[in-house]
């Protein structure tokens, strides 16, 4: 009996030093890094980011159940003590005992577990949210009737999946390369050097831009970027028609590999608007806007002037048209399918690499679990595509 009480002494005296340990490491990890952690994937990390919500309730709820595990880990400890030893040696046993349990079932947990958070209170999140919701049972600190509690959860897990989705999204954001949110040289609008303005304010109110590369003898030789609030000044003020060249500003000009994080902080910096994004060989590779850059953060941003079209459009029967444009990664959701997206960024580039040359519209390609249509082809750009799932 003696043994088996000590052995049950130990188990409860680790499950202690556990809880310490844990519990520690919990309080002193700051919730927006166990968010992130949790939009990464790590496991425990959404528990731990729920559990400390209310991070002023975790210490006095955890505190009553350690404190109860202790005195648990002291009684067959003091009894085992007082069947082996009597007089001054079970005094001096006592006073021995109760140091160790301190020390090992609460000090030296305390002391590893803030030098360590996040790690070890995720691993051990399911024992931390079981002692929790025993420790407010138990000191009472939550007064609300079953229903309500179901509620709260509930809302309290759709916050946490909102705040999880913000953080993924400025992970995505963080690691995203400026050829991933450029609009391609093949949309541009540019004008060229050669016009007047005249002929510029009638390019800048047909296609609805502030802002307008201004080309010299190619697309690839961008000399500037003429503002149509210079247009306007110029107009408002009569006077007389001036060449473009005589008004634009100063191009800025970006690597496509660029990260748009790092791109977003210069532009703001320098009270840029807009880039003009170039390849390897210094070709001009497309551009890219302030606007551009906040849509990979926030999602797509309409005005009243935009025109909204769908980048998938469903055709029924598990057929959809889609936008050239659409991530590689969106048609892998769209098809429940996981596709590469190392050689190619969109459904276009991935059609033109199937193909090795610009398709023919009407031009099929079977690729792992779809059928690639080149629907509409403008020139030498894919634009729409049809996806037939298999």
């Amino acid at each position: 009996m003696t043994v088996l009480a000590l052995s049950l002494s130990l188990v409860l005296l680790v499950l202690a030093a556990a809880l310490r340990f844990a519990g520690a490491s919990l309080v002193w990890t700051p919730r927006a890094e166990a968010l992130r952690d949790a939009a990464e994937g790590d496991r425990g990390a959404a528990t731990a980011a729920t559990l400390l919500e209310d991070r002023a309730s975790l210490q006095p709820s955890l505190g009553v159940v350690h404190a109860a595990v202790l005195v648990a880990a002291a009684i067959p400890a003091t009894w085992a003590v007082a069947a082996l030893v009597s007089g001054w040696g079970l005094l001096f046993s006592l006073i021995g005992l109760g140091v160790l349990l301190v020390l090992v079932g609460d000090t030296l947990p305390r002391s590893w577990g803030r030098s360590r958070p996040r790690q070890p209170a995720y691993r051990f999140a399911a024992l931390l949210q079981f002692a929790v919701r025993l420790g407010e049972r138990t000191t009472e600190l939550l007064q609300e009737d079953d229903g309500e509690d179901e509620d709260d959860d509930e809302d309290e897990d759709e916050q946490d999946q909102e705040e999880i989705l913000l953080i993924s999204s400025v992970l995505e954001f963080t690691d995203a390369i400026v050829r991933e949110v450029m609009v391609p040289r093949t949309d541009m609008v540019t004008i060229p050097a050669g016009f007047d303005s005249d002929a510029a304010l009638d390019v800048v109110i047909a296609e609805g831009r502030s802002r307008i590369p201004v080309t010299g003898e190619s697309l690839d030789d961008i000399v500037g970027v003429l503002y149509a609030r210079d247009l306007l000044t110029l107009f408002d003020s009569g006077g007389e028609p001036r060449p473009v060249s005589d008004l634009m500003r100063q191009a800025s000009f970006v690597p496509e590999t660029k990260r748009v994080s790092e791109l977003l902080r210069e532009l703001q910096a320098d009270k840029v608007h807009l880039a003009i994004v170039v390849d390897e060989f210094g070709g001009t590779a497309g551009l890219v806007t302030i606007e551009d850059l906040l849509e990979e953060l926030v999602g797509e941003i309409v005005d009243e002037y935009d025109v909204e079209e769908p980048m998938v459009t469903p055709l029924g029967g598990g057929e959809y048209l889609v936008d050239a444009r659409l991530p590689i990664d969106d048609l892998g959701e769209l098809l429940g399918a996981e596709l590469p997206d190392e050689d190619w960024d969109t459904v276009g580039g991935l059609l033109l690499g199937l193909a090795g040359r610009v398709p023919r519209e009407g031009e099929r390609f079977d690729y792992r679990d779809a059928v690639l249509v080149a629907e509409r082809v403008q020139g030498r750009r894919v634009s729409q595509v049809r996806v037939l799932g298999r």
